[in-house]
C-alpha cells in the first residue's frame, strides 16, 4: 500500500504538477497580450494585434486582417525570431 502511494506521489510530482504550471503560465501569457503586440499563431502566421475581445484577436498581416481565437496564439514574434534571447 505504501509503495502504491509513493508511486502516485512520484507520478504527480513529475507528470501532473509541471503540466499544471505550464497551463497557468500559458493562460497568464494569453491574458497579458494587448493591442500592438506582434505574435505568431500555431499555424505559423505572423501578425500584429489590432483588436482584443474576450475570446479572440483581430490581427493585421501583410495580406489584410484576420480574426483568430486566443488559443491559436503560439508565441510573441520576438520569441519566434530569437528563442535564446527569451530564456
Amino acid at each position: 500500500m505504501v509503495m502504491m502511494v509513493l508511486i502516485m506521489g512520484v507520478f504527480f510530482v513529475f507528470m501532473i504538477w509541471p503540466q499544471m504550471r505550464k497551463q497557468k503560465k500559458a493562460k497568464a501569457y494569453m491574458e497579458s497580450l494587448v493591442k500592438g503586440d506582434k505574435i505568431v499563431t500555431t499555424g505559423g502566421i505572423h501578425g500584429k494585434i489590432t483588436s482584443v475581445t474576450e475570446g479572440h484577436f483581430v490581427i493585421e498581416m501583410e495580406e489584410g486582417k484576420a480574426k483568430i481565437e486566443k488559443s491559436a496564439v503560439s508565441m510573441e514574434l520576438t520569441q519566434a525570431a530569437y528563442p535564446q534571447a527569451a530564456s
